[in-house]
């Protein structure tokens, strides 16, 4: 699995929608199940900016991290 971004109008049927601190994200249906208990976070460093993402579901990933196995 891997975390996937993209910009939607609007929420499918069964997806998560999640508000908070003005930002409104929308959660997958199928992937509800994987990241219950994660946390997504904005950092900003010297060479850039990136989505950081913490799952406590994930039992292991690859070496660059960008994909997993719940």
């Amino acid at each position: 699995m891997s975390y996937h971004l993209e910009y939607v109008d609007k929420p499918e049927r069964f997806d998560e929608v999640v508000e908070q601190d003005g930002v409104t994200v929308v959660v997958d249906s199928k992937a509800l199940f994987s990241i219950i208990g994660s946390t997504m976070n904005w950092e900003e460093g010297p060479l850039g900016a990136k989505f950081v993402f913490n799952n406590p579901n994930i039992k292991d990933a690859c070496g660059c991290g960008e994909s997993f196995t719940v």
